[in-house]
């Protein structure tokens, strides 16, 4: 029999859609699976409408037999099959789609479409068949008549459309494998772990029974009995199920426990249970079920560049990508689990999404869904939320400042700080809501641990006036606040800033001018020591105990200096400090003798009040030999 030719453009329309379109050959066993699919529920739908009952999907099912002998591989369904024409159409014309004209057909009949989800809607699923293949073969008969026939071919070449026997309705896709090459290992879609495998990532939830042929084990009885059977006698089979066919995601909540859940949490995507679950159906012009996680633990790679943040992104629960980064926002990027969508415009190859927008629009709905499900968390379970934020809250703070702050407003009321009063994480909202009479700004300290920075002089007045100050030790925080800027109205101002004012009494102001102007040369003559380390020497009311600290003007502040000064960068950034000197501390009584002895003295006691304010500040002695040589020399005197 002559072959016939494709009715597509050229054969280099079947090699580019063989070679170019699908990404990962493992992808023709989701392709003929689907189409499977499709062809039961063609049946299914028309057993409906034409008034049969007791029907059921139980009734139907796609069976795949592995024969390592020959190198091929089967696929068989007991859908509706094709006749002679149907094969001509939707197996001669590439990109010609039965599945798609059923679709649009179904869509006129209102109300008779409800359970019926049509997979494939492009046509060209089919020939991923190539990819793997030498050669294609695909026994058909229609259910609405008795002759069944045969489709063949080897690419684009052609193909022949025989007479053939069949006895039962449905079609059987029969692969011959190519041979093995020193880069594709094409036997191994023979193996039955491997078949297992495909099933259960790509094609688990697919209505019907997927089901594999397999050899029955004998036994060490049986085995005499088999020596003795003629040589070429068939081996016992038996079938066995591979889908779990309904998805967790599409049951009812109801009908769902927490160890359901968790189960199948970490049969997925953990080994330890999700901290929340978050089950979610929406309906719109964009419908779809999410099932996310919160997982217990961060990832031991997620703090790092080799993360991938990402979403399972399901089709009609056909698996169309393991990782959909689209999907989540970079502040929620821990989050797992999968969303699943019939709404989504795919590409032929049913690898990608078309319309960009889809995307966006379930992201847009998914990102406050999470946001309020972390709040509900946080009011509800706070032993929970805090359990969650020691894993996880660096990167909301740190989504605070990242991208010029483009979330710093989805996630500010969910990251939290050490808070002086209440010895524990607040957030900036219960911060707000108990700040004292007067108090017109969120105070905040920086630091590499809570106690260093809870004995920092910077904080003495405050405390004395009963402010609430945030401890902050994480790299990012202080650069967090900056790009909040402001929390509820109230701004955020750092205790090291040298522009805090603690308000006082006329008297006190009128002193702290005259013993200031006092001290103008004094307080000159140590700035001229300090040359190229601070901007500025002055007088302090806001220490109480300590004799001197070091502040700072300007945003950038000692903390962030440090920050910078860890970074792979060519630039020296350095903050304006600010070395402040507590007007009441009997030291200024000894630095008043040591300017009246002369600049090299108030020279000497200015540094070492410098490198005292640095160690203060958990920075190195700029000059040890000196420092020494300085303190012993005071303590000889």
């Amino acid at each position: 029999m002559a072959k016939k030719q494709f009715k597509a453009e050229s054969k280099r329309l079947l090699d580019l859609m063989i070679n170019s379109i699908y990404t990962n050959k493992e992808i023709f066993l989701r392709e003929l699976i689907s189409n499977a699919s499709d062809a039961i529920d063609k049946m299914y739908y028309n057993e409906i409408v034409s008034g049969k009952t007791g029907i059921s999907r139980d009734d139907y099912q796609i069976v795949i037999e592995a024969d390592k002998d020959s190198r091929t591989l089967k696929i068989s369904d007991n859908g509706i099959g094709m006749n002679k024409e149907e094969l001509e159409k939707n197996l001669g014309t590439i990109a010609k789609s039965g599945s798609l004209d059923f679709k649009e057909k179904m869509e006129e009949s209102a109300g008779k479409d409800e359970e019926i989800d049509i997979i494939g809607q492009f046509g060209v699923g089919f020939y991923s068949a190539f990819m793997v293949s030498e050669k294609v073969e695909v026994l058909s008969k229609s259910c609405d008549e008795d002759q069944a026939y045969i489709w063949t071919s080897t690419g684009a070449d052609g193909y022949t459309i025989k007479e053939a026997e069949k006895e039962d309705h449905g079609t059987e896709i029969l692969l011959t494998l190519k041979p093995n090459t020193e880069d594709e290992n094409y036997d191994r879609f023979l193996e039955p772990y491997i078949i297992k495998g495909l099933v259960k990532k790509y094609s688990d939830y697919i209505s019907y029974p997927i089901k594999l042929v397999k050899q029955v084990e004998a036994s060490d009885a049986d085995a005499a009995e088999e020596a003795d059977a003629e040589a070429d006698s068939k081996p016992e089979t038996t079938l066995e199920t591979l889908n779990s066919r309904v998805p967790l995601w599409k049951k009812q909540k109801s009908e769902i426990s927490t160890e359901d859940y968790n189960n199948f949490y970490r049969d997925k995507f953990d080994f330890a249970d999700p901290a929340k679950v978050i089950h979610t159906n929406v309906d719109g012009l964009i419908s779809y079920t999410a099932l996310l996680f919160v997982p217990s633990k961060a990832p031991y790679n997620y703090y790092s560049k080799d993360y991938e943040k990402g979403l399972q992104l399901y089709s009609s629960g056909v698996l169309i990508t393991e990782k959909c980064p689209e999907l989540l926002p970079d502040c929620f990027s821990f989050i797992k689990g999968l969303v699943d969508s019939q709404d989504l415009s795919l590409n032929i190859s049913r690898e990608m999404l078309q319309h960009d927008r889809q995307l966006k629009a379930i992201a847009k709905t998914l990102e406050k869904k999470i946001k309020s499900e972390l709040l509900d968390m946080l009011k509800k379970d706070r032993d929970a939320y805090l359990d969650f934020f020691k894993n996880f809250g660096l990167q909301l703070k740190f989504s605070m400042y990242d991208n010029y702050g483009i979330y710093k407003d989805k996630v500010k009321d969910l990251v939290m700080f050490y808070s002086s009063e209440e010895k524990a994480l607040v957030t900036l909202e219960e911060y707000v809501g108990r700040m004292k009479e007067g108090q017109d700004a969120i105070y905040y300290a920086s630091g590499e641990r809570i106690e260093q920075i809870d004995r920092l002089p910077q904080t003495e007045g405050l405390k004395d006036k009963g402010y609430e100050i945030l401890y902050l030790t994480d790299d990012v925080d202080e650069f967090a606040l900056q790009m909040l800027h402001e929390y509820d109205g109230k701004p955020f101002k750092s205790v090291q800033s040298d522009d805090i004012e603690l308000e006082g009494s006329d008297e006190e102001k009128a002193d702290m001018e005259k013993q200031a102007e006092e001290s103008k040369d004094m307080l000159q003559a140590m700035q001229k020591a300090l040359e190229g380390k601070v901007t500025e020497v002055k007088l302090s009311k806001r220490l109480k105990d300590h004799p001197v600290c070091l502040t700072t003007k300007g945003g950038l502040s000692i903390e962030m200096e440090k920050v910078f000064s860890q970074m792979p960068i060519d630039e020296d950034i350095k903050a304006k400090k600010v070395l402040e000197i507590n007007a009441d501390h009997s030291v200024m009584d000894a630095l008043a003798k040591a300017y009246e002895s002369g600049e090299e003295t108030i020279g000497k006691y200015a540094k070492l009040l410098y490198e005292q304010a640095r160690l203060i500040e958990g920075l190195p002695v700029e000059d040890p030999i000196e420092f020494s040589n300085s303190i012993c020399e005071l303590m000889t005197k």
